[in-house]
């Protein structure tokens, strides 16, 4: 999966937000961060390549996902982490002085308890640190996305994948996220909504990522997973988005909090 994950997704859907993501981290001139949820890394390579000589500890829950990432950007500490259990030590109590920046790229909607995460984030910020990620807007704001929930439904019309509009866009209300925010001890300082563009080599290589690199693979072989499957997802998208090469628009939220 992080293979999958790193070739066919990452450029597109990620790479552009995590360079929109890493300036403004950059902007803060930041000593410590932390980065939760790194996947196979592409947030931390913006990170290490903008905001140096700042040092950047990189976690994620997924112990394949850290290896891959560990590979990708080496001038990274990584560790394995949960986000609501997080390895290091009170931030105002801490030897190093803490973290003054913790970040996260489309992490926090797949965390079980999000307001437990937060106030770990908050645990370990040093006083007045910040708090910097982003979520994504809702399904039909994500021309990708929503072409390849199209597809699962036209492959399993009957019982589709649920995974892209109740995880990665199930977290799209501003407001619910800025109350959770609020009740993990942080002041919102900024909250942006950002549309930008992602582009793939063709509509068939983003439906492969999805199919392959993220938990929709599990959802389609838990339903019987074929050759008419991938076919069916690969023709939707392609009707939706067009042969050839791809440029489609995504909106997501920025989100910076201070402790």
């Amino acid at each position: 999966m992080p293979a999958a994950y790193e070739q066919y997704l990452a450029p597109v859907l990620f790479r552009p937000f995590a360079e929109d993501l890493a300036a403004r981290a950059a902007a803060l001139h930041p000593r410590r961060i932390l980065e939760l949820a790194a996947g196979t890394g592409v947030l931390t390579s913006e990170l290490l390549a903008v905001a140096p000589p700042a040092e950047v500890t990189a976690t994620d829950l997924n112990e394949a996902m850290v290896a891959f990432g560990a590979a990708r950007a080496p001038g990274a500490v990584w560790r394995q982490a949960d986000a609501q259990r997080l390895p290091f030590p009170d931030g105002a109590d801490a030897a190093d002085g803490g973290f003054d920046l913790v970040a996260c790229q489309f992490g926090v909607m797949f965390f079980p308890d999000r307001v437990a995460a937060f106030a770990e984030v908050r645990r370990v910020l040093a006083p007045g640190g910040r708090f910097l990620f982003n979520t994504w807007g809702p399904l039909g704001s994500h021309a990708f996305d929503s072409a390849v929930q199209a597809g699962l439904e036209r492959a399993f019309p009957v019982d589709p994948p649920q995974f892209l509009p109740t995880v990665p866009h199930g977290y799209a209300d501003p407001a619910a996220v800025a109350v959770d925010l609020a009740a993990a001890g942080f002041t919102v300082e900024e909250e942006r909504e950002l549309t930008l563009e992602g582009r793939a080599a063709s509509a068939a290589d983003v439906a492969l990522g999805f199919l392959t690199g993220t938990p929709v693979r599990a959802a389609v072989e838990e339903r019987g997973d074929d050759p008419s499957v991938r076919a069916a997802v690969v023709a939707e998208v392609t009707a939706r988005l067009g042969p050839g090469p791809v440029t489609a628009p995504m909106t997501a939220y920025v989100f910076r909090g201070v402790a």
